[in-house]
């Protein structure tokens, strides 16, 4: 017989997820009557192994064949806190630690809570939004543009279906300043196609004035790359998606600049006035010199992003406080948030300040971080992170979903590792958070989601540009596609859709994952199923905001429920090789299901469907 505790069931720890300040919790751990247990203690610690407090447990009665001990805690501030239990014998006792969401006598993890600040919130229009990412350059090209002032050098395709340059030049330099001209009147001319989508939360890489076509290297915070259009073409995007119900959101590049750029300068572009220029820049103290003006700190050692201090005064005050700063700019134009880049190299107080004043400027503004793992006890540079338990993100770039619905797909799971995944960030996120979520499949820094269901190559460039699926992969791909998606969209978040991904793009990682949207060679399969999907979010509250509970998960079946309003819709996938019979009616939306029975529908391999009780 084992130790029972589940700390993801409410009849051990009661309520589940997240706490408050002073709010009550109760844990109870049932132990076998024949281990004789006298007392037990509840011992918590700090991230970084800090003891915090011992609670004691009573023996509450006894079920069956196990002891009842029962304690109950609070915590006065919000922390990130872990937990062991002691177990007191009459000689002697024992430790019992996390294995999976079993427990062991011997080794293993320590159980997670976090205590949240009372006044975290999370705007209400991203909790349970549909976001759409767009690479500027690459989705839609309109009208002519004016490129005075573009950083030079740069070329331009002239057909829009050409392939993206990789090559590097004579130096061995891959530059990335090869342009298709996409721009914001582009995206205003397809707001109704991304409407269509279903789409709510519209998400742009970087649009300020840079020399490369990614534009993560900032030449000019404030102004628009010319390529794009002007301030003005910006906010006339961004009015005509508000008049579509879609809000606006940027990439915040604040952990480094281009070395060719206002601030910077090492190209004397901008009038020699950077901090490479001279120590009595304006800037000169953003940046970190190990020797003036050739040796200084970049981001990972490439010399074109010089990175910044961000606890500079001046630095703060021209991104975060000042009057104009760079987060009032491009609010007062039009914009509804921000996408934080490199989210674990921004400074803890550098967040809390960002946060504070961009909710002063925009009580409803978003401000979403970019974190790969889980992002509740991220660690970063020997440091663990606060972003939900001093409020600093309302929510951040879901990857973990990722990785688990690619496993799921792939068959490397039967399906109970991604329950546990989904389980576990259901537990250690604030329920808002949870809900806003960006669960994506695509993003501009992964491979194409078509490309990554069936192909794992990771050759050269010039063997990753001359690689494409083949119709037997793609036709496997676009299956494995639509269960993915299908369980993206029924997922607690904010599903992201990556540009192009709906219609069937595919390439394997940058710069073969930001080709130009294929616009008249669209898979009509794939962008209905989309369209279908973005729907059905907008129809149902309980797919956005409801609650999440799992009934299956195992043998390549997933099954669970999203409850909300007292509605309660029912999911199932069947990635087995064999037919699943589920309970059912109201079919919803489902490929690959047929109703066998007055009662009862019938899932092929392959198989999914919602449900509506």
């Amino acid at each position: 017989m084992r130790i029972l505790f589940d700390s993801k069931l409410q009849q051990f720890k009661d309520p589940f997820g997240t706490l408050l300040p002073e709010q009550n919790c109760t844990l109870r751990i049932h132990i076998p009557s024949q281990l004789q247990a006298v007392k037990t203690e509840c011992r918590f610690s700090g991230p970084d192994g800090e003891s915090i407090m011992t609670v004691p447990m009573e023996k509450q009665g006894q079920i069956g064949a196990y002891d009842i001990f029962r304690g109950d805690f609070c915590f006065r501030q919000p922390g990130l806190y872990f937990y062991c239990f002691y177990i007191h014998k009459p000689i002697g006792g024992f430790r019992l630690f996390k294995f999976g969401d079993d427990t062991n006598m011997e080794a293993g993890d320590l159980w997670q809570v976090s205590c949240i600040p009372a006044d975290f919130s999370v705007p209400d229009w991203a909790q349970g939004a549909t976001m759409y990412q767009i690479f500027p350059d690459r989705f839609c090209r309109s009208g002519d543009t004016d490129l005075t002032g573009k950083l030079e050098p740069y070329t331009v395709h002239e057909d829009w279906n050409e392939e993206v340059h990789w090559q590097p030049d004579r130096q061995g330099r891959v530059l990335n300043n090869d342009f298709y001209g996409g721009n914001f009147k582009g995206i205003t001319q397809k707001l109704d196609y991304i409407a269509s989508l279903g789409v709510t939360v519209l998400y742009l890489n970087p649009i300020s004035k840079s020399f490369s076509n990614h534009r993560y290297d900032t030449g000019d915070y404030k102004t628009p790359d010319p390529m794009l259009g002007t301030l003005a073409d910006f906010t006339e995007m961004c009015d005509a998606a508000h008049q579509r119900g879609i809000r606006v959101i940027l990439d915040g590049v604040f952990s480094h600049t281009g070395s060719n750029s206002l601030y910077f300068d090492k190209d004397r572009t901008f009038g020699g006035n950077g901090a490479y220029n001279s120590q009595n820049s304006p800037y000169y103290s953003w940046y970190q010199f190990k020797s003036w003006p050739n040796d200084y700190n970049s981001w990972w050692g490439f010399d074109t992003l010089p990175t910044v201090n961000k606890l500079d005064p001046k630095f703060i005050q021209y991104i975060i406080t000042g009057d104009d700063s760079v987060i009032s700019h491009w609010l007062n134009a039009g914009c509804d948030g921000f996408r934080l880049d490199v989210a674990d190299e921004l400074p803890t107080e550098f967040l809390s300040i960002l946060k504070t004043h961009l909710r002063k400027l925009r009580p409803d503004a978003l401000l979403l971080g970019e974190v790969w793992e889980d992002a509740s006890n991220k660690r970063a540079y020997g440091i663990s992170r606060r972003y939900f338990v001093d409020g600093q993100l309302d929510s951040v770039m879901n990857y973990p979903f990722r990785t688990a619905i690619l496993h799921f797909l792939e068959g490397k799971d039967d399906g109970k590792a991604l329950a546990n995944t989904v389980r576990a960030i259901q537990e250690n996120y604030p329920p808002q958070v949870l809900l806003a979520n960006m669960n994506l499949l695509g993003t501009h820094d992964s491979a194409r989601i078509l490309t990554a269901l069936v192909d794992d190559f990771a050759g050269s460039r010039a063997e990753q540009a001359a690689r494409h699926l083949t119709m037997q992969q793609y036709q496997t791909a676009r299956q494995r596609l639509l269960m993915a998606s299908f369980l993206q969209y029924m997922l607690p978040g904010m599903p992201s859709l990556y540009y192009g991904d709906e219609v069937g793009m595919e390439g394997c990682k940058d710069p073969f994952n930001r080709r130009p949207y294929p616009w008249g060679q669209e898979d009509p399969i794939l962008l209905e199923h989309f369209t279908r999907l973005g729907q059905l979010r907008k129809e149902h509250e309980a797919l956005r905001k409801g609650d999440l509970t799992f009934f299956e998960a195992g043998d390549g079946k997933l099954g669970f429920s999203r409850s909300c309003g007292g509605k309660r819709l029912r999911i199932y996938l069947n990635r087995s090789d064999e037919s699943w019979d589920v309970p059912g009616n109201k079919l919803l939306f489902g490929s690959g299901t047929q109703i066998s029975a007055p009662t009862w529908l019938t899932l092929s391999p392959m198989g999914f469907c919602v449900t509506e009780e």
